[in-house]
C-alpha cells in the first residue's frame, strides 16, 4: 500500500488530499506560454518555451488566497507537491471537478511532477490558489 505522505513533499492538507484511490495534488502556479520552444531530432537544439506566471488576484481584499482567472486557452500548471522518490511510476490525471468545467490536462505516467499543460475550454475557469486539480494514483501492482 502506498503511503503518499512518505513519498510527497509540499502537501497542503493531507486529510483533504488523501483519496481512496490516490492523492490529490494542488496548484501552486499557473503559467502563460508566451513564446515557442524548440524540439529537434537529436536534442542538441532543444529549447524550453518562454513562460511567465499568470496573474492572480484576491476576490475580496480580506481574502487569504488569490484566484487565477483563466480564459479559454493553453497554460502550464505547477504543483505545490513534489515526489521524493523517482524509482516508482504513478498515473497523474485530471480531477473530475475540472473535467466537468471543461478543463483538463493529459493523463501521464510520471516519476516526478513536472509542469503540465492545462487546456481551458469554453468561457474559461477561476482556480483558487491551492485548489486540488489532479490526482496521483499508484499503478495497480504498486498498491498492494
Amino acid at each position: 500500500m502506498v503511503v503518499y505522505t512518505q513519498i510527497l513533499d509540499g502537501i497542503v492538507h493531507e486529510p483533504t488530499q488523501r483519496r481512496d484511490r490516490g492523492f490529490d495534488l494542488t496548484v501552486a502556479s499557473v503559467y502563460d506560454v508566451d513564446g515557442p520552444g524548440r524540439v529537434d531530432f537529436g536534442g542538441g537544439e532543444l529549447e524550453p518555451a518562454e513562460t511567465t506566471p499568470h496573474d492572480s488576484r484576491k476576490r475580496h481584499p480580506d481574502d487569504d488566497y488569490e484566484w487565477w482567472h483563466l480564459d479559454a486557452g493553453q497554460y502550464l500548471l505547477e504543483y505545490n507537491e513534489s515526489l521524493l522518490t523517482h524509482d516508482r511510476t504513478f498515473t497523474l490525471q485530471t480531477r473530475e471537478e475540472l473535467l466537468e468545467r471543461g478543463v483538463f490536462h493529459p493523463t501521464l505516467q510520471v516519476n516526478e511532477l513536472p509542469r503540465v499543460p492545462l487546456a481551458v475550454g469554453g468561457s474559461g475557469i477561476r482556480i483558487k490558489e491551492n485548489a486540488r486539480v489532479s490526482t496521483l494514483v499508484a499503478r495497480e501492482n504498486d498498491r498492494e
